[in-house]
């Protein structure tokens, strides 16, 4: 199977080299031509993953319609350019598997829907799971949902084409799930560096970690998925990961929350996008929507549009009227 990465971000690159890790060929499309250039010519990435040496099959290019004769591409675009990002790739009834964890902005789209109007004739996955990149492209033990809209066929297609030694897949056919779960983390992790940012210790962020994926649950199983798979490496194992470490952009904007910046000075100069940030205040519209009540997602919410301090916020929530733990909207 002839495979290609869409995206040479920090993620991208990563996955490019795990592909390759084993002597395959991998395409691997930048937006910058530059970047293309200086992985061509120096086997690294310093924009977005410097220090990690790339395997000499990786191939960079800068012309996307390069990649429309293989037969599985892996989409690691940020989310909310991914509808665009595909527009300009040939049509072909290929595999497209998608790892950008995120939903569009404006129309509420997860990303297999954004992906199904712009690439109508492929098979759709998602990739999804507790991957920080630095990690992957190191060649560290690594395991990830692989959720196949074509079921097992597409799941005895595509995963001896993913997996290596060190990055084993797990079968779901749960695309919402998937899609869900790597999402609402986001959002999540931003709320874990908040209170890292703000020391309120380890017992703390522990309680936000469970009861930020009882709200994961909650949205999940409203829009469809199943409660399994958000306890999976998809949901609980990527939640448990990036809310807790400085690896984690998401976690960094937390952070820098809590320790008194603004959204815009903590955003600033990055090249490398915190998904959550643009997910937080469609998520929770989405959750009005369907009547689920996500109280970390709507505070971190008001963190991001700068209505109150992090600490006038993080009592608030304290200040929640007493109910059961399992209660909806608890």
């Amino acid at each position: 199977m002839s495979i290609g990465v869409i995206g040479a971000g920090a993620w991208g690159t990563a996955l490019a080299q795990a592909l390759a890790s084993d002597g395959s060929e991998v395409l691997l499309w930048a937006r910058e031509p530059e970047l293309a250039e200086e992985i061509n010519a120096s086997r690294s990435n310093s924009l977005f993953l410097p220090g990690a040496p790339l395997a000499a099959t990786i191939r960079a290019t800068s012309d996307i319609a390069g990649l429309g004769a293989l037969s599985a591409l892996l989409a690691v675009v940020p989310a909310q350019f991914l509808g665009s990002v595909l527009a300009g790739l040939p049509r072909s009834p290929r595999d497209l598997v998608l790892c950008a964890k995120g939903i569009e902005a404006g129309s509420g789209r997860l990303m297999a829907e954004v992906a199904a109007d712009a690439a109508p004739d492929a098979m759709l996955a998602v990739l999804s799971g507790p991957t920080f990149a630095h990690e992957v492209a190191a060649g560290l033990p690594t395991a990830v949902t692989l959720a196949c809209a074509g079921g097992e066929a597409q799941w005895q297609r595509l995963a001896p084409a993913i997996a290596r030694p060190a990055l084993r897949p797990y079968y779901s056919d749960d695309l919402v799930g998937a899609e869900i779960g790597g999402a609402v983390k986001n959002v999540l992790a931003i709320a874990c560096g908040v209170v890292e940012g703000l020391q309120l210790g380890q017992n703390a962020r522990a309680a936000l970690i469970a009861r930020g994926y009882a709200e994961m649950l909650r949205f999940g199983q409203a829009r469809g998925a199943r409660a399994e798979t958000l306890a999976g490496l998809c949901g609980l194992g990527d939640l448990v990961l990036t809310c807790s470490s400085t690896s984690s952009r998401n976690f960094s904007l937390g952070k820098a929350l809590g320790e008194g910046r603004s959204a815009a000075e903590a955003l600033s100069g990055k090249l490398s996008v915190a998904e959550g940030a643009a997910t937080a205040p469609v998520l929770a519209e989405l959750a009005q929507r369907c009547g689920v009540e996500m109280p970390i997602v709507r505070a971190v919410c008001r963190l991001l549009a700068g209505e109150a301090p992090a600490r006038s916020v993080v009592s608030e929530l304290l200040a929640r009227p007493l109910r059961a733990e399992q209660e909806p909207g608890a």
